[in-house]
């Protein structure tokens, strides 16, 4: 089944990052959320999470379950300091099935060592992510959301500020993942990937410009109303007036 957005706002102490978007991510399907800075990509990404409330309509998630979701923010919003092995963070892949006191024995750690191979990493087991690059620590945090299992995958600019080559491998996961039926829904930057490798765009600033096929949300035109919107933005935006059925 499908997940449905109606009428949907979301955004911060009443004032909506994204507001009135309506329409729906197909089953098992790869789909791009573009669209200038501050257009409420993130926004969208984490209410679809869970992180972020609604302000208005409607997150029908059709046969998709809370604990069948899992969330990769962008890179600067996660902490690498806490003395941890590679394989330790893997591991808590496994959290959303065993729980935060289940025991984890000798065929979760084979999955989580698969989970490395996977990502080119299982030579890294015992390192400190600390020791990571950029690049590597991504390869590790797309091991542990292969053991998550999820039935939806959402990511934040996934592909930011890593090398060519493991932003080609781990595209290829990500289409590995949309076989074995996950749908996948991740905020881009970089238009060419998008085009190369996502059959579905959703172009957001703010409101919603185009959401479709690729070749046709992602236009000359719908990507210049998305540019030329974000130049009337304000940077103290209205106030969302929610009725007390939750409609703006």
């Amino acid at each position: 089944m499908p997940i449905t957005l109606t009428n949907f706002s979301a955004g911060y102490d009443r004032r909506p990052a994204v507001h009135h978007v309506s329409g729906s991510f197909p089953d098992a399907s790869m789909t791009a959320i573009v669209g200038p800075n501050g257009g409420g990509k993130s926004t969208l990404l984490k209410a679809l999470a869970g992180f972020v409330p609604l302000m208005s309509g409607h997150i029908d998630f059709g046969s998709i379950e809370r604990q069948h979701i899992a969330y990769l923010p962008q890179q600067f919003e996660m902490d690498r300091t806490f003395p941890i092995s590679v394989l330790d963070v893997v591991l808590l892949g496994h959290w959303a099935r065993v729980g935060a006191l289940g025991r984890l024995g000798s065929t979760h750690k084979a999955e989580a060592v698969k989970a490395l191979a996977l990502v080119d990493m299982e030579a890294f087991a015992e390192r400190p992510v600390a020791s990571l690059s950029t690049g590597q620590w991504q390869r590790v945090l797309f091991a542990r959301l292969s053991l998550q299992r999820a039935k939806l995958v959402l990511l934040d600019e996934p592909f930011a500020a890593i090398d060519g080559r493991t932003t080609h491998d781990l595209l290829h996961v990500l289409e590995h993942w949309q076989r074995l039926g996950s749908t996948i829904i991740c905020v881009m930057h970089d238009f060419q990937l998008v085009r190369d490798h996502f059959a579905q765009a959703l172009v957001l600033a703010r409101e919603l410009i185009a959401w479709g096929p690729t070749p046709v949300a992602m236009s000359d035109m719908n990507l210049a109303s998305a540019s030329a919107l974000a130049g009337q933005w304000s940077e103290k935006a209205d106030t969302c007036a929610v009725d007390e059925r939750g409609v703006a």
